[in-house]
């Protein structure tokens, strides 16, 4: 799954790089409607889905109450997903992985579109800035966070699939959730397994609302595309 077609889903350059305009500050977030399922408590994860354990060390945990508390259900099941699909993409090409640093950067990697979270810097960069301070507050050695931050700010890039599988993996797993997996490396049956786990809860719907709830709140003469758009700029003088 190639990063470019995750970006072209999502209007992912355009969108963060208006938000990072410098100069650009962002106010304080008012509150915003949720969905139902935004208010349901937390709850445990599966300990392994489709042959891939959840990690549970001390520090993922944390990472994994950090993100749950600080996201809708449907944004923290797509980071889960992000996380099962990559490792899953990571183990058919036969990688070896550093599970813990994948799991950490994969659970946190859109953070930086919360609430909690947002900011003026483009989404994926406020999110890395977001997921190394906590994990210094946390005690990981700088070596390993500075993995965790390149997976997360590289997520949405090109340049993320050229680094080591750490960071590959988390622009491949969450690509593979928004656009789709390529099923010739990843099976059928272990994404209906992944699924099942943690249900998308509306994500397509959801994702697009929630991304252009940003852009209108925090980026100035902020216009989303319509077919109104399309039609006029069809190649055609009528």
């Amino acid at each position: 799954m190639k990063r470019r077609d995750l970006i072209k889903a999502l209007g992912a350059v355009a969108l963060s790089d208006s938000i990072g305009v410098r100069g650009i500050h962002a106010q304080p977030p008012a509150p915003s409607s949720k969905s139902p399922e935004s208010s349901a408590p937390l709850r445990p994860l599966p300990k392994v889905v489709a042959g891939i354990a959840i990690v549970d060390s001390k520090i993922a945990m944390e990472a994994t109450k950090l993100a749950q508390e600080a996201s809708p259900p449907f944004l923290f099941n797509h980071a889960a997903r992000t996380f099962l699909f990559g490792a899953l993409t990571g183990k058919a090409s036969g990688l070896k992985v550093d599970d813990e640093l994948l799991y950490i950067a994969c659970i946190l990697h859109d953070i930086g579109l919360t609430e909690q979270f947002v900011g003026d810097l483009p989404f994926e960069i406020q999110g890395a800035q977001a997921a190394s301070r906590f994990l210094e507050e946390h005690g990981l050695a700088k070596d390993k966070s500075a993995i965790v931050w390149d997976g997360i700010a590289m997520h949405a890039s090109a340049i993320g699939e050229f680094k080591q599988p750490e960071i590959a993996l988390v622009g491949a797993g969450a690509g593979a959730d928004v656009v789709g997996p390529d099923f010739s490396v990843i099976k059928k049956a272990d994404v209906n397994e992944v699924v099942r786990a943690f249900p998308r809860l509306k994500f397509k719907g959801e994702f697009i609302n929630f991304m252009r709830d940003i852009g209108e709140r925090y980026v100035p003469d902020f216009h989303p595309g319509n077919i109104c758009d399309a039609i006029t700029q069809a190649p055609f003088d009528e």
